[in-house]
């Protein structure tokens, strides 16, 4: 089954435009989810809206949007009043510029989309726009609509296709100061920081996603599994809590120990030194056993001379 897009439209630079389809590179569908049930019946309980002056029921088609002014007070604003809010981006993402990708601070980035053209004919302009931004090294930043609100879109090439990034407009990024300015700034000593980078130095890897597990999923998983089986839950084993350090240093020492000890077994043997080895070459090798140890008989016969040869001394 084809995915499904979240969005389709054009994508645009300059008067160079084609047919692309957006669809979600994220997904939290196969997370395990609940229902609400009652607790005295086991049936699944729904949710309805209710007039609090009144006590009815309201009907989906008696709801309707509003924007508060005041607690008592709202402006209406009905669905095709919304759907008559059309912009530009609600069927164009519109490359407005290009910036260096590293430029794009980590804050702002949101959700995944992969990008693909829409159609055979819009293949060829669909490959010259990632071909371009792929030589240039920079990405591209747009504009699209996304369940009626328009975002800030970053684009770059991945692999055949392109990669979209929903961008968060800065009012929605909290500045870092609030959180940090109570952080004194410390001198921290040489030796600290050269045990702290030994530490680093002996964790560094390759990202690779399928080394973390949802370790909470899995936990979920196997409790539903538990009571389908009929078997009790299991108690809760309690994590140990870390402390803050009262000895850096000497936290910093046990810390390098550890990473040392955990290393042991994955080390392969050292290499014998090469004057044990040439040592070795040289020994006189051991008889084995079978035909390359000589017998009694052979013995005499290599240490007694034959009949002939014996004839041709005395002649």
């Amino acid at each position: 089954m084809a995915p499904r897009a979240n969005w389709k439209g054009y994508l645009k630079l300059s008067l160079v435009s084609c047919a692309v389809a957006l669809y979600p590179a994220s997904s939290t569908a196969s997370r395990v989810s609940f229902n609400t049930l009652n607790k005295k019946t086991g049936n699944k309980v729904k949710r309805i809206y209710v007039d609090p002056q009144t006590g009815e029921e309201v009907g989906s088609e008696d709801q309707a949007k509003g924007y508060p002014v005041s607690k008592t007070e709202f402006i209406t604003v009905t669905d095709e009043e919304l759907e008559a809010v059309r912009i530009e981006s609600s069927h164009t993402v519109d490359i407005e510029k290009f910036v260096p990708r590293s430029q794009i601070d980590p804050r702002f980035m949101d959700a995944p989309y992969y990008i693909a053209p829409d159609d055979r004919v819009a293949q060829e302009a669909f490959a010259v726009i990632r071909d371009a931004m792929a030589n240039k090294d920079v990405v591209a930043l747009g504009r699209v609509v996304i369940s009626r609100r328009e975002r800030v879109i970053m684009i770059e090439p991945w692999g055949k296709g392109l990669l979209g990034t929903v961008l968060r407009y800065g009012y929605e990024v909290r500045n870092a100061e609030t959180y940090f300015e109570d952080i004194p700034s410390l001198t921290i000593s040489k030796d600290m920081h050269d045990m702290a980078e030994l530490i680093l130095q002996r964790k560094l890897g390759e990202w690779n996603p399928a080394e973390f597990e949802d370790r909470y999923e899995e936990a979920i998983t196997a409790l539903i599994k538990s009571k389908e089986a009929g078997r009790p839950a299991a108690a809760p084993a309690d994590a140990p809590r870390p402390s803050n350090v009262v000895n850096l240093m000497q936290a910093l020492r046990q810390s390098i120990e550890r990473e040392k000890a955990a290393e042991q077994p994955r080390r392969k043997p050292a290499p014998e030194p090469a004057a044990v080895v040439n040592e070795r070459k040289m020994a006189p090798s051991k008889p084995r056993k079978g035909k390359d140890v000589p017998s009694p008989a052979a013995k005499d016969a290599v240490m007694k001379p034959s009949g002939r040869t014996a004839a041709r001394k005395k002649a």
